[in-house]
């Protein structure tokens, strides 16, 4: 049961990441107020990685930034460690 609220937390906040990234994107494209960098990163360290490396690629946002280049992908794969010894565990 443990698994399955850790599984709802990551997909949540995944589906967050991924729209914090898309609203940065508009933004971008429209001269308005952006979001902090500090803030995408901060919401893929909680677990929403996947979701940021997913806007990453589809929305081509953040691509030529080392710091979102090196640690995002990064952070996926530790997320899918972690995910992977949840499931083994729990």
């Amino acid at each position: 049961m443990d698994f399955i609220y850790f599984l709802i937390y990551l997909l949540i906040i995944n589906i967050v990441t991924a729209f914090l990234f898309l609203i940065d994107k508009i933004k971008a494209k429209t001269n308005a107020f952006r979001t902090r960098e500090k803030t995408l990163i901060m919401f893929c360290l909680f677990g929403g990685a996947l979701g940021g490396l997913f806007s990453m690629v589809v929305f081509n946002h953040k691509i030529r930034k080392p710091k979102f280049l090196i640690s995002i992908p990064l952070l996926v794969i530790i997320y899918i460690i972690i995910t992977i010894y949840a499931f083994i565990t729990l």
